[in-house]
């Protein structure tokens, strides 16, 4: 069995021993279990560490809000009677008063893969807090879902957010452990890091390809609801900054998408005439659904559904933010006067296209809107900043 961080914590009483004596905070969500589905703010009680404080990211440590873009309290944790300070809320960076209830903070997130995942940005203010406050801050490391291909362009300079917080491609195909030691060398930060490794995560081996088919998936978000919308959310997630629905309100978000004014089987044959390559790892079915909230909530939609899984998942030839973003290109063929892109205050940037905001800069936007533009004027612009990525990202990768 593949263990995680936590696992291997509880397991092992050496890696334990620094915290002896120590004042312990834990940042945890959901899915932050052990193998037996035991919280890890439970299971740390229970191995008898002196857990000071517990932090909660988006959607909160427990998971209590459904919604994207609901902000969370702190509050006192009525078991364990310890401060619980909400990383989505009032603030998104620790406080220097929420700094002082600890010496060590575990980070114990399940991220998938994707540099949106506000999980990351939340990692890397930690990471700022503590060399500020001088904390140390350990990763209990977990999978990266979506395994090793980087996908995307590279963040833009002046376009950092709490969806972008440094110039990765949109799918970085690292750990949050990997991704901390990349934070900290380039942001410069002197802090006392540490990665509490997994034992035996293979990413690019069947059957899982990044995900451990015998470890139990557990929403790390309330639409997060299994492997399939972890391998597709690095495309999936741009369809928030466009009036399409992205499935919100239906079982099946961030895995879809679609309108009540699209014709799906004209879609997925524009797509198929634009860029055939691109489709490649998946397979595309039309769907009809009634988002019951969100966009178009209550109206019957025609869509596309993505199956990045079963007999038709290439793990190394699927390609969801291509995949995306050709599926905006067939709209905009199809039906040039589209009102597509959504205006909307986005992550708390309130001067810029939400879709501009995600994908870290206007070029994904411009290429859509440009009749003239094809497939290989995206690629002439993506694919350096993919080959510079999987360069860079060589000395952080621990498996």
């Amino acid at each position: 069995m593949t263990l995680f961080g936590i696992d291997r914590l509880l397991d092992e009483p050496e890696l334990r021993r620094p915290l002896e004596g120590k004042r312990v905070a834990l940042l945890a969500h959901p899915a932050s279990v052990t193998r037996d589905l035991t919280h890890s703010l439970d299971a740390l009680f229970a191995a008898g560490l002196n857990v000071s404080a517990v932090f909660g990211p988006q959607h909160g440590v427990r998971g209590d809000l459904q919604d994207n873009m609901m902000e969370s309290p702190d509050f006192t944790d009525p078991i364990y009677n310890v401060p619980v300070f909400s990383l989505y809320g009032e603030v998104r960076r620790p406080t220097g008063q929420s700094m002082g209830t600890f010496d060590t903070i575990l980070v114990d997130l399940q991220d998938l893969g994707c540099r949106i995942y506000t999980y990351v940005t939340t990692l890397l203010y930690v990471l700022e807090a503590a060399a500020e406050h001088g904390k140390s801050v350990w990763v209990l490391d977990r999978p990266n879902p979506a395994g090793r291909p980087v996908e995307g362009l590279i963040l833009r300079e002046g376009w950092e957010s709490f969806v972008g917080a440094g110039p990765m491609p949109m799918r970085h195909g690292l750990t949050l452990g990997e991704l901390g030691r990349w934070f900290i060398d380039h942001f410069m930060l002197d802090v006392d890091y540490r990665v509490i490794e997994m034992e035996g995560w293979q990413p690019d081996e069947a059957p899982g390809f990044g995900w451990p088919p015998e470890r139990v998936w557990i929403n790390p978000s309330p639409n997060a609801a299994n492997v399939n919308m972890a391998r597709a959310y690095a495309g999936t997630v741009m369809l928030e900054g466009t009036t399409l629905s992205e499935g919100r309100g239906t079982t099946r978000p961030l895995e879809l998408f679609g309108a009540p004014d699209i014709d799906p089987i004209k879609v997925m044959a524009e797509m198929e005439r634009v860029a055939p390559d691109w489709l490649r790892g998946c397979k595309l079915r039309d769907v009809s659904f009634q988002p019951t909230f969100h966009k178009h909530a209550g109206e019957l939609n025609r869509g596309v559904f993505i199956h990045a899984e079963g007999q038709f998942y290439d793990y190394d030839a699927f390609r969801p933010w291509r995949l995306q973003s050709l599926a905006f290109k067939a709209i905009r063929n199809l039906y040039p006067a589209y009102d597509l892109w959504r205006d909307f205050p986005y992550e708390y940037e309130f001067d810029k296209l939400a879709i501009d905001v995600i994908n870290g800069s206007s070029l994904l936007r411009e290429w859509v809107d440009d009749p003239e533009a094809a497939p290989s004027d995206l690629d002439a612009i993506t694919v350096p900043d993919e080959q510079a990525w999987v360069e860079e990202r060589k000395p952080y990768q621990i498996y």
